[in-house]
């Protein structure tokens, strides 16, 4: 094939820095392309090395900006979106969210059409299929299921939202007279070096003398591994630019998953943490149905405040349920159509994660060293 180049929206973030590090090796790439809000030092530190390798451009700008769209879209063959804001405690505003994940992912298309750009890959959430009840159990879900989720959440609702876009977006006309090719990845909850969510986990654990949450013990899910997210990228991307696969692809979401052991959300924190002496809360804590009343009191005690007062509680039905149900999937379709096989086993994933969370504690250790002097 001849030589093609590829923008990743979010570049900068935990899942795009390591698409980057494996499209750097990928075939006949003549450019990379990064757009991100910001890059902080140490990912620009880390990017400058790549650019030995190959032309990586790392653009800041808004998603929302119709003309850095466009500039970043220019002359480019394949985009990646990873960009969104994450939030399941409703710490964002619900504008902000909707306006990142939706209307951005809504101009980033349209600027594909008008810069000809064939192929789109978005990096969707398990969360556009659920969970929509704790009692539920959805175990080695796939694809031809359909399940949609029914929150009205921001996070989800607007990933969902976004993904239907990008699926609809498929078969557009672009500019050149060309076609745009589309198709959807959703990752279960991503773990690995550099995770925010498990940054915040461990962080407040050390602050609180090594003793993880135990919030999600009912919890039965299958986490996948970073390196492995951007695995099935490069794939989803290799397949959309193969005539010969792209047909059973274009239009279609799929399930990323990998080998790690099903399992609770507090048991996954615990095994990637208690080499260095973690250990998880043995306190009771209340049941499940009653955690889930009183998020709905909280939430009511919002909406009645919501003429005079915004308040938003962090607790909510949403997150109660996301945190205590068993939902796992299948990427046997991944499989099948990708040829999607996880790059990293489990024994990999964890001592990679399990070394990092010790670069953690060393940090933190430090930091009490120097308070004390």
């Amino acid at each position: 094939m001849s030589g093609w180049s590829c923008l990743v929206t979010g570049g900068g973030g935990f899942v795009g820095q390591r698409i980057v590090r494996l499209l750097v090796e990928e075939k006949d790439l003549q450019e990379i392309r990064l757009l991100d809000k910001v890059f902080k030092s140490e990912v620009r530190e880390e990017f400058s090395k790549l650019q030995s390798k190959i032309k990586l451009t790392m653009l800041e700008g808004d998603i929302l900006d119709k003309q850095c769209l466009k500039d970043a879209c220019q002359g480019i063959s394949v985009v990646i979106h990873t960009a969104a804001i994450i939030d399941v405690v409703n710490a964002v505003q619900q504008e902000t969210i909707m306006n990142i994940n939706v209307k951005g992912t809504q101009l980033l298309l349209e600027a594909c059409v008008q810069a000809s750009v064939p192929i789109f890959i978005y990096t969707s959430t398990i969360e556009v299929a659920g969970p929509n009840s704790y009692k539920e159990v959805i175990q080695n879900g796939h694809e031809e299921e359909q399940l949609e989720s029914r929150w009205r959440a921001p996070y989800p609702q607007s990933k969902k939202l976004a993904e239907k876009a990008v699926l609809e977006a498929n078969g557009c006309a672009l500019k050149n007279g060309g076609t745009l090719y589309t198709c959807s990845l959703r990752p279960m909850y991503i773990y690995g070096e550099g995770s925010p969510f498990l940054f915040g986990y461990m962080d407040s654990a050390l602050k609180n003398n090594g003793m993880l949450t135990n919030y999600c013990r009912f919890s039965v899910v299958n986490p996948v591994y970073v390196g492995n997210v951007a695995w099935a990228h490069i794939l989803a991307l290799r397949a959309l630019r193969d005539p010969r696969k792209a047909p059973s692809i274009q239009g279609r979401f799929y399930y990323i998953s990998d080998d790690t052991p099903h399992q609770s959300y507090d048991d996954l924190n615990y095994a990637l943490s208690k080499d260095w002496g973690f250990r998880l809360d043995s306190r009771m804590k209340l049941p499940v149905s009653l955690q889930y009343w009183l998020a709905f009191l909280l939430e009511m005690v919002g909406f009645l405040l919501s003429p005079i007062y915004k308040y938003k509680p962090t607790f909510s039905r949403h997150l109660v349920t996301l945190s205590n149900s068993v939902f796992t999937f299948s990427y046997k379709k991944a499989q099948r159509d990708l040829g999607y096989e996880p790059l990293f086993t489990w024994e990999e994933a964890s001592q990679n994660t399990t070394e990092w969370v010790g670069s953690l504690v060393r940090q933190h250790r430090e930091t009490l060293k120097t308070k004390t002097h």
